[in-house]
């Protein structure tokens, strides 16, 4: 089944909770944690993770874009994180192990992001310890970005690696997915789909969501 993870970053951030709640016909709440330095934008940290936990039965699917996120991967997972993914590129390939297993070690799932300039192959390393790895079909940091369909060929790629090496593993994407491009990930492999302003800005969210799952 195809699992839709609409991003807050849509949202209304004066109704959280309302918004939260609009959404409980998906899969996961996606939250993207941004830090002004491994992107060029700010948007939200650990306590508004904790307080959306009780807000919500859904998983909270929390994107770290944040510089060295092993510092703070356990509070997000002690926040009500379910699910934690980190860059690949924002830390030592040492540390970014480090990160997945605190993350495991406070029972959570954890995965690795790969920006759209970086090949698949950089998620082999850690390919064991995920739970799930997210590719960007947009260049991250702000939302409402075009679908670089271009990615498709990594996310394939990912999805070949996935089943020959850890096929529990879930494939996500995230960045430009709408009723059109999310069949172009499916196609390619994708089991997850990010949407953020398709989902908020629908006139019937269950039904985009619905849509969504192609």
């Amino acid at each position: 089944m195809i699992k839709i993870a609409p991003s807050i970053l849509s949202a209304d951030f004066a109704n959280l909770e309302r918004d939260i709640q609009r959404i409980a016909a998906a899969d996961y709440v996606h939250v993207d944690v941004m830090d002004g330095m491994f992107v060029p934008n700010i948007t939200i940290g650990i306590p508004v993770v904790k307080s959306l936990r009780p807000a919500t039965q859904l998983p909270l699917d929390v994107h770290l874009m944040i510089v060295q996120p092993v510092r703070y991967v356990e509070q997000f997972c002690d926040a009500g994180a379910d699910l934690v993914t980190v860059h690949v590129e924002s830390d030592s390939e040492e540390n970014i192990h480090a990160a997945l297993d605190k993350i495991h070690a406070k029972g959570k799932r954890a995965g690795v992001v790969l920006k759209p300039k970086t090949p698949a192959e950089a998620a082999l390393p850690f390919l064991d310890k995920c739970d799930i790895i997210l590719v960007m079909t947009v260049e991250p940091g702000f939302g409402g970005q075009k679908f670089m369909a271009d990615m498709m060929p990594k996310v394939a790629a990912l999805r070949k690696l996935i089943n020959e090496k850890n096929p529990d593993c879930e494939l996500e994407v995230d960045g430009g997915v709408d009723p059109v491009t999310c069949k172009t990930c499916i196609e390619a492999g994708a089991n997850v789909l990010v949407a953020g302003s398709a989902v908020y800005k629908a006139e019937d969210i269950p039904a985009r969501i619905a849509e969504l799952r192609g």
